[in-house]
C-alpha cells in the first residue's frame, strides 16, 4: 500500500501543495516567457554550449533539479516528518535489486534498439566518440543524472502521488494527474518545438507507464531505475543538436527530426512488454484494485498495520 505510506507523516493539505505548485509554476512561467518573447530555444542552447562547453551546460541544466531533490527530501523529512524510506516504498526497506533490475533491462533494450537503428540507418548517425571528452561526460552523467531523474520521480510518483491519493481517497486520480503533469513538464523542451505537440504522446505516455509501475509494485524502485537508465544511456550513447540533452556522446543523430514510429513504439509496444515482464517477475495481481481502487483512510491503514504486526 504505497499511497497510504503518506499517513506515516504529519498530514496537512498545504504541505502537499507547496512543492508541486512551486515547481509547476516555474515550469509554466518558463514556457510563457519562451512563447511571449518568441525565444528560439534551440539557438539559445547552441549559444550557451558554444560559450560554456557541453559539460558545463549539462551540469548547469541538471543542478536546479538536484537542488530541488535535496529540498524536497528535507521538506518531507522535517515538515511532513515522514521517512524517506516510506516516501520511496511500502516495503520495510528500499529494494535496490528492483532499481538495478529496471535500470539494467531498460538500459540493455535502449542500447540494442539504438545499435539496430545505427546499423540499418547508418547515414543518420555520425561517430562522435572522443575519449578525452567522453570520460568527463561519463563521470558527470553517472553522478548527476540519476539525481535529476530521482527528483522527478520523488516529486510526481512520490510526493504528489501520495498526497493526491490521500486527498482523493482513490488511485486513479493521482495516476492521471501526475502522468499528465509529468508530460506537460516537458512542453518547453526543444524536441516539442522541432517535432510538434505530438511528442507529448511519448512524454505523457511515459508518465502513465511510470505511474503504473509505482502503483502496481507499491513503490518507486522500478520507476527510479527505469528513469535513470533512460536519461543516462541517452546522454552517453546518442544525442542530437535539437534535443534537451546535448552532450559529447558516442554518436550524434544527424537525421532530419520527424515525428514517427519511434514516438509510438515505446508507449504502445515496449512499455506494455515491460509491464508484462515486471508483473511476471514480481507476481503482480489485482490490477483493477491497485490502479483504480480506493485508498484506505488513516484509521483503516493503522488498524491493518496493527493486525499485520500482531500476526507477525
Amino acid at each position: 500500500m504505497y499511497v497510504e505510506q503518506g499517513y506515516k507523516g504529519t498530514l496537512g493539505l498545504w504541505k502537499y501543495f507547496i512543492f508541486p505548485v512551486g515547481f509547476i509554476g516555474l515550469m509554466v512561467l518558463n514556457y510563457l516567457i519562451i512563447q511571449f518573447l518568441d525565444i528560439d530555444v534551440e539557438a539559445l542552447i547552441r549559444s550557451e554550449i558554444e560559450r560554456k562547453g557541453t559539460n558545463r551546460f549539462l551540469v548547469e541544466s541538471i543542478l536546479p533539479l538536484i537542488v530541488g531533490l535535496l529540498l524536497l527530501l528535507l521538506w518531507v523529512k522535517y515538515v511532513h516528518q515522514q521517512s524517506i524510506s516510506s516516501l520511496t516504498t511500502s516495503r520495510k526497506k528500499v529494494d535496490w535489486k528492483r532499481i538495478s533490475f529496471a535500470f539494467g533491462i531498460w538500459g540493455v533494450i535502449t542500447i540494442l534498439l539504438t545499435a539496430a537503428d545505427i546499423y540499418f540507418s547508418p547515414d543518420n548517425y555520425v561517430l562522435n566518440f572522443n575519449l578525452t571528452k567522453f570520460i568527463p561526460l561519463a563521470i558527470i552523467a553517472i553522478l548527476l543524472i540519476p539525481l535529476q531523474t530521482s527528483f522527478e520521480e520523488y516529486l510526481f510518483r512520490g510526493h504528489m502521488m501520495q498526497g493526491l491519493g490521500i486527498m482523493a481517497k482513490n488511485r486513479w486520480l493521482p495516476l492521471i494527474v501526475t502522468s499528465v503533469l509529468f508530460g506537460l513538464m516537458h512542453i518547453a523542451n526543444p524536441e516539442v518545438d522541432k517535432l510538434g505537440y505530438g511528442i507529448m504522446i511519448y512524454y505523457i505516455g511515459t508518465g502513465f507507464f511510470l505511474g503504473i509501475l509505482t502503483l502496481m509494485d507499491e513503490g518507486l524502485e522500478l520507476a527510479l531505475g527505469f528513469h535513470a537508465a533512460n536519461n543516462l544511456i541517452t546522454a552517453l550513447l546518442v544525442t542530437a543538436d535539437w534535443t534537451a540533452f546535448q552532450t559529447d556522446s558516442i554518436y550524434l543523430d544527424i537525421s532530419e527530426p520527424v515525428l514517427g514510429w519511434d514516438v509510438l513504439i515505446p508507449v504502445f509496444v515496449l512499455y506494455p512488454i515491460l509491464l508484462l515482464i515486471f508483473s511476471r517477475k514480481y507476481g503482480w495481481k489485482n490490477w483493477k484494485d491497485k490502479l483504480f481502487g480506493k485508498v484506505l483512510t488513516k484509521d483503516e491503514f493503522v488498524a491493518l498495520n496493527k493486525n499485520e504486526s500482531n500476526l507477525a
